[in-house]
């Protein structure tokens, strides 16, 4: 086993990986490629991301919706606990890219504010 440092989106996590023979790996075909967020309405505005994986499990907005800087935009549920996503700012929802129930990785745009 060799161990590694992997920096991912800042985050640093230690990794162990097992050598093996290169005549015992057995190739697997790439998969393909994900399909890119739907873009945000005009390409304004401040994207509010996921700060860490994990599941949605309420939106509090909806495009069109004014909100205010601290409003609790959505509940994101990681490693059981529910985490708020507040609004960084006043503004009006131009888009909402995710859903109750939906699954999001780090980094994912879940909503965008003009």
């Amino acid at each position: 086993m060799k161990k590694y440092k992997v920096n991912v989106n800042g985050n640093l996590y230690e990794v162990s990986l097992e050598v093996i023979d290169e005549n015992d790996v057995k190739t697997v075909p790439a998969a393909a490629p994900a399909p890119a967020a739907a873009p945000a309405a005009s390409g304004a505005g401040e994207e509010v991301k996921a700060p860490m994986p994990g599941n949605i499990l309420a939106v509090n907005v909806s495009a069109g919706s004014q909100v205010k800087k601290g409003d609790v935009l959505m509940i994101l549920e990681a490693m059981k606990m529910e985490n708020e996503i507040m609004s960084p700012r006043d503004g009006k929802i131009v888009a909402v890219n995710t859903s109750k129930g939906a699954t999001v990785d780090s980094g994912a745009v879940l909503c965008v504010i003009e």
